[in-house]
């Protein structure tokens, strides 16, 4: 099975000092999801919680809500032409393929369409169709939730509980991280994954496999910037804030906007900027409009 990280020679220079030494990289591999025995998708993500991730996967593309909605996620043949060429057996398990299968009963959604719509920013689609698909395709509109409120000082504190989190990142330095936290501030759960999307992926699906659908009191906390896809995920999982140490979209803004997620960005150190549903930020002084 692929390994979460791979050595390789490097030439390394400091200082104007040459030296060859080993240095620890991410692996990074494809992962093909099929849904009852078909293709459905494939991600390049770190070898590692692959079943959560393609459960985490079909929660954002509205196929699954619930543990009861999954029968089996097993890995099949995966091999490609050039596996027995680059020392593989013919045939072998690449642990790069994984079937999904569905419970009796589970209405799949035409998902070619729904894909075309919102998860691929590539589409041409308008950005108005995108924001449309995912309002209508929540299972737990995010509005309708007990509200959450947390203040900036804790949402400050969680950037640096994530990075003290990331154990493979300290030895590569070439992953992103997402993390589950309580309104109160516990950490629920931490992902680590070459691909962002994938990271939150495997935190969804955990949270599926564990009963625990929706997250309708957490806070998701993503290492890099908010992407459309990233809030579309949120929201999908009936997660009511997402905070970002960068920046967001302009769609992942609007769609926050129109679904009521609390959306966070640039959180660093004492700084952010609230970007939609500010009434879930406790304030002690009311916010002054430029």
């Amino acid at each position: 099975m692929g390994r979460v990280t791979e050595r390789r020679k490097v030439l390394r220079i400091r200082d104007g000092a040459v030296s060859s030494r080993p240095d620890t990289l991410v692996a990074e591999e494809p992962l093909e999801i099929r849904l009852n025995g078909k293709p459905l998708a494939v991600t390049m993500r770190t070898p590692g919680d692959d079943f959560p991730l393609a459960a985490g996967f079909l929660v954002s593309e509205g196929v699954l809500a619930a543990a009861s909605d999954l029968r089996t996620i097993v890995y099949c043949a995966g091999a490609t032409s050039d596996s027995a060429s680059s020392g593989g057996a013919e045939g072998a398990n690449t642990y790069n393929v994984v079937d999904v299968r569905t419970a009796p009963g589970v209405v799949i959604p035409d998902i070619t369409l729904e894909r075309n719509v919102y998860t691929t920013s590539s589409c041409g689609l308008c950005g108005k169709a995108s924001l449309d698909a995912v309002r209508t395709s929540a299972r737990w509109p995010i509005a309708d939730t007990p509200p959450v409120r947390v203040t900036p000082g804790l949402l400050a504190s969680l950037p640096d509980r994530l990075r003290a989190a990331q154990r493979v990142f300290d030895r590569t330095g070439g992953l992103h991280a997402a993390a589950l936290f309580s309104e109160t501030g516990e950490l629920l759960d931490v992902r680590e994954d070459v691909g962002r999307h994938n990271a939150v992926d495997k935190l969804v699906g955990r949270a599926l496999q564990n009963g625990d659908l929706p997250l309708s009191r957490a806070i998701l906390l993503v290492s890099g910037r908010a992407s459309f896809e990233l809030a579309q995920k949120a929201v999908m999982a009936g997660i009511p804030v997402l905070a970002a140490v960068s920046a967001p979209s302009s769609l992942a803004v609007d769609l926050a906007a129109e679904t009521g997620l609390t959306l966070v960005g640039f959180l660093r150190g004492g700084s952010m900027n609230v970007y939609a549903g500010e009434e879930r930020v406790a304030l002690r002084t009311p916010a002054t409009r430029g």
